[in-house]
C-alpha cells in the first residue's frame, strides 16, 4: 500500500497535541505525556513534525532532536490505521533531512528489539545497529540502538 493521498508534514503545535497523545497512548505501553510534549514544542534543540492525511485528520508525528551535530529521533508513531501504508517512512525521511539542514551529520535512536515493523523500516533506510541497551523497557526488552550517517562527502573536499 501507498502513502494515505496528499499526505502533508508540518510542524507540530499545540494545537496537535490531543491527537498526538491519542496516538501515542495507543502506540506504546509507557506513552510519553502531554506535558512531554509540551517540554519538545518549547524546546530549541526539538523539531517534532506531524503527518497529515488529505482530509486533515493525523497520519503520525515524530520528534527529532539535535545536540551539536547529533540527531536523534526520540518518539515517532502512526495512527493505528495509517500503519504499513509508508506514513513512518515518510516522517523518518523529513527528520533526517532536517536535522542534516541543521548540521546533523549522524541521526540515532533506540528502538524495541521485538518492533520488527520499525526495525525493517530503519534498516530499509539505511539505518545500521550499533548495540543493545539491555533490559532498557519497562517489561526488560532490549533497546536496539540503531545510527544513520548522513552522507557529507561534499563537505570533505581534502577527504583522502
Amino acid at each position: 500500500m501507498g502513502v494515505p493521498d496528499a499526505l502533508t508534514i508540518h510542524q507540530m503545535t499545540s494545537g496537535d497535541l490531543d491527537e498526538v497523545t491519542a496516538i501515542e497512548s495507543t502506540s506504546f505501553p509507557r506513552p510519553w505525556t502531554r506535558e512531554h510534549f509540551i517540554a519538545e514544542l518549547k524546546s530549541p534543540r526539538s523539531y517534532p513534525l506531524v503527518a497529515r492525511t488529505g482530509d486533515g485528520s493525523m497520519a503520525g508525528y515524530i520528534c527529532p532532536t539535535l545536540v551539536l551535530d547529533e540527531g536523534e529521533i526520540l518518539d515517532v508513531a502512526v495512527q493505528h490505521g495509517c500503519r504499513s501504508k509508508g506514513v513512518g517512512g515518510v516522517l523518518v525521511r523529513r527528520a533526517i533531512s532536517e536535522l542534516e539542514a541543521r548540521g546533523a551529520r549522524v541521526v540515532c535512536l533506540e528502538v524495541r528489539v521485538s518492533n520488527l515493523p520499525a526495525l525493517t523500516l530503519y534498516q530499509r533506510l539505511g539505518f545500521r545497529e550499533t548495540g543493545r541497551r539491555k533490559r532498557y523497557y519497562e517489561n526488560g526488552e532490549d533497546a536496539i540502538l540503531m545510527e544513520y550517517t548522513i552522507d557529507n562527502s561534499e563537505d570533505r573536499a581534502d577527504a583522502v
